[in-house]
């Protein structure tokens, strides 16, 4: 596992954070749209959105004085890419065991 996978997992084990990516999973919001509703404050928001940009999981771009966060497609493909290894593997397993009989 490298370490951008790590801090992807890392950051997906936190209910807020998987509260914003399904935020995001409708398009490109700005922090205080993302913040609305949740019960943590906006600075938390935003500190809960750097974690998911490190970890490749959101991308933010400006908008006069506004930043929008998207979903990083590049860094769920990383995330799915590792995470097909082992689905992968589990189907050669029960071709296997199916061959067997």
């Amino acid at each position: 596992m490298n370490t951008y996978q790590e801090r992807q997992f890392d950051a997906l084990g936190d209910v807020t954070r998987r509260a914003l990516l399904e935020r995001l999973r409708r398009g490109p919001l700005p922090v205080g749209e993302l913040a609305r509703g949740l019960p943590v404050s906006r600075p938390a928001v935003s500190q809960h959105l750097r974690v998911l940009k490190e970890a490749k999981l959101v991308r933010d771009e400006a908008s006069g004085t506004r930043r929008y966060y998207s979903l990083d497609p590049n860094g769920f493909a990383m995330l799915r890419k590792y995470l097909d290894n082992f689905w992968g593997e589990a189907l050669e397993a029960f071709q296997a065991k199916v061959e067997e009989k």
